[in-house]
């Protein structure tokens, strides 16, 4: 009997939810393809290879708007099915209210699974394909990505030195760009420069320069002479640090593009390196959240099952939970960035939106069931 009524549920819910996704997609591909022929006719590309790198972005908007569709789909199955009083049977035959939740949370980690595979490893790969495509069709190898500083500390010869080290741009391949490496002493004095074209960086920090410029600045002779400056020019040096290549690519990247283990390897550099990591760590929990939103999305739609099919249309219900999923991504961005001014705790901060709407939906879940 229950495998019958998971079957249909599943099934209702699964096929809605794939019809409102169809339909997001559908809308922002050709927000997406109107905006890639405008860039794509200034450097003669056909609408064809256009329509391609719009192809390539679809996976990052399923999965920002994946919870939202999840509201929308699971909100209109079961409203059609408590306006055509199907539902109805299904809880004369059996189908308790906690029957009926631990149904739809089943379904629901399988949807968070889904959003996290997309978010981690999906639409990252998607987004670096469609950068080496539109490097191809513009006729440019290494599409440049903002660059940025980073920090690093080690121990050489005994002393502690501290680097500061800035990356102009960064490619779609991974190769960096006029790299400037700043040497400094304990007491904040600058000891070295390095400066290169171009660089490549291992999984064990090894810095691989090509081009490189160096200038030493030793002490001098005497109390009161002058440092003494020395400079070099090598067409290839070598750089041990600890900032590996995920360092390096999470620094680029903007924090809302990173994979979570990206975003964590990150946080902890820039804890270890004494920098503030509040943003970070705030985009990484919610990263880690962000798929389990689909819990609250099912159970946020679940009371419109026990709605009584003459309290407002199907229609009026889809817009209702349009409104509740626009003001759940509301508050989570206002949280964010409250939290970022207020420096308050980062998982706080990414859970508290999530475990409100939760309990608003078991709240509004349990009164259905008990009054009406």
């Amino acid at each position: 009997m229950m495998r019958t009524v998971r079957r249909l549920l599943y099934r209702d819910i699964i096929g809605s939810i794939v019809l409102v996704a169809l339909a997001f997609l559908a809308l922002f591909f050709f927000f997406d393809f109107v905006d890639e022929i405008d860039r794509m006719s200034r450097a003669g590309v056909g609408a064809g290879k256009a329509a391609v790198l719009a192809l390539m972005d679809l996976p990052g908007h399923f999965y920002d708007l994946f919870p939202i569709t999840v509201l929308i789909g699971t909100i209109f199955s079961l409203a059609r099915l408590a306006q055509s009083s199907e539902f109805t049977i299904l809880r004369t035959g059996g189908l308790g209210p906690g029957r009926a939740l631990s149904l739809l949370a089943s379904l629901a980690l399988l949807f968070a699974i889904l959003t996290f595979a997309t978010g981690d490893w999906v639409a990252p790969w998607f987004e670096r394909q469609s950068d080496v495509l539109r490097a191809g069709f513009v006729g440019n190898k290494a599409p440049a990505r903002a660059g940025a500083w980073l920090k690093d500390r080690q121990t050489i010869d005994g002393k502690e030195r501290s680097f500061s080290v800035n990356v102009g741009t960064a490619s779609a391949s991974g190769q960096l760009r006029d790299v400037r490496i700043f040497e400094f002493d304990p007491h904040g004095g600058l000891v070295a420069r390095i400066q290169a074209k171009s660089a490549s960086v291992d999984a064990t920090g090894l810095w691989r320069l090509t081009d490189v410029d160096r200038t030493d600045w030793l002490p001098g002779d005497g109390a009161n002479r002058a440092p003494l400056v020395r400079e070099g020019h090598e067409p290839q040096a070598q750089w041990q640090s600890s900032l590996h290549a995920g360092v390096i690519a999470a620094a680029v990247l903007p924090a809302t593009s990173m994979s979570t283990i990206e975003l964590y390897r990150y946080t902890q550099h820039l804890s270890a390196q004494e920098q503030s990591a509040q943003a970070h760590n705030i985009q990484f929990w919610h990263k880690a959240f962000y798929p389990f939103a689909c819990f609250v999305m099912v159970a946020l739609a679940l009371p419109f099952a026990y709605l009584h099919g003459r309290a407002g249309g199907i229609s009026l219900k889809v817009f209702g939970g349009i409104m509740l999923g626009i003001s759940f991504v509301l508050l989570n961005n206002v949280a964010e960035h409250l939290g970022l001014l207020k420096d308050w705790t980062p998982w706080t901060v990414a859970a508290a939106p999530s475990l409100a709407y939760l309990a608003l939906s078991l709240g509004a879940f349990g009164w259905l069931v008990r009054y009406r």
